[in-house]
C-alpha cells in the first residue's frame, strides 16, 4: 500500500482502491492475503476483521442487540435486521435475472440460484440426502428427529414443516386448491390429489 499525495489516501497496490486512513487499508489487504488474524476462542474459526469475529462470538453467546420495533424479533447482525425489515415494507430487491423471482436478502436469492444451477451444498449427514437450500436440509432433518414445531391451532396437530401445516388448515378454511385436471374434482391438500389420481391411473393404494 502506498499514500498518495495528491488525495491524501492510501491506494492498494493490488486493485487500485483507495481508502481514506491507514488502518482500514490494512484491513482491505487481508482480503488478498488471505490473512485472518482474529479467532474464536470458543470454536477456533478465524476471521479477517475483528468486527466480524464479534459478530460471530453472538452465534455462541445469543446476544442480538438488533431488535425490530415493528415486531419485537431480534438479530445477532445489523444486515439481517435491515433484510427482516423488507419483510414488513414489502420491498424485494434482489431479483433472480433466470426467473424473475424477487427476495429481501441477497443471501436468499443466491441460495435460490442453487435451484437453478441444480447445485445441492446442503447435505444431511444421517442419509447422504443433499437439498438445493438450508431451509429445504433444516426441514429434512426433522424427519430424522421427530420434531413438529409447525402446530395447527384449530386442532392441535403437528407438522415437521411450514408448508404441511399450510396445506392443512386448507382442511379448516375449507380452501381446495388442489384440482384434478381430468375431472374438475379439487382437494384441500396436494396428498389427498396424488391419492384420487390412482383412479384415473389404474395404481392400486398404498396399505
Amino acid at each position: 500500500a502506498q499514500k498518495t499525495k495528491s488525495h491524501s489516501s492510501f491506494t492498494c497496490h493490488q486493485c487500485g482502491k483507495s481508502f481514506a486512513q491507514q488502518g482500514t487499508i490494512k484491513r482491505h489487504m487481508r482480503t488478498h492475503s488471505g490473512e485472518k488474524p482474529f479467532t474464536c476462542q470458543q470454536c477456533g474459526k478465524s476471521f479477517a476483521q475483528e468486527g466480524a469475529l464479534k459478530r460471530h462470538t453472538r452465534t455462541h453467546s445469543g446476544e442480538k442487540p438488533y431488535t425490530c420495533q415493528q415486531c419485537g424479533k431480534s438479530f445477532t447482525q445489523k444486515a439481517s435486521l435491515q433484510g427482516h425489515m423488507r419483510t414488513h415494507s414489502g420491498e424485494k430487491p434482489f431479483t433472480c435475472q433466470q426467473c424473475g423471482k424477487s427476495f429481501t436478502r441477497k443471501s436468499s436469492l443466491r441460495s435460490h440460484m442453487n435451484i437453478h444451477t441444480e447445485v445441492k451444498p446442503y447435505t444431511c449427514e444421517q442419509c447422504g440426502k443433499s437439498f438445493t437450500q438450508k431451509a429445504n436440509l433444516q426441514d429434512h432433518m426433522r424427519t430424522h428427529s421427530g420434531e413438529k414445531p409447525y402446530t395447527c391451532h384449530q386442532c392441535g396437530k403437528s407438522f415437521t414443516q411450514k408448508s404441511s401445516l399450510q396445506s392443512h388448515m386448507n382442511i379448516h378454511t375449507g380452501v381446495k386448491p388442489y384440482t384434478c385436471e381430468q375431472c374438475g374434482k379439487s382437494f384441500p391438500a396436494k396428498q389427498n390429489l396424488k391419492v384420487h389420481m390412482r383412479v384415473h391411473t389404474g395404481e392400486k393404494p398404498y396399505f
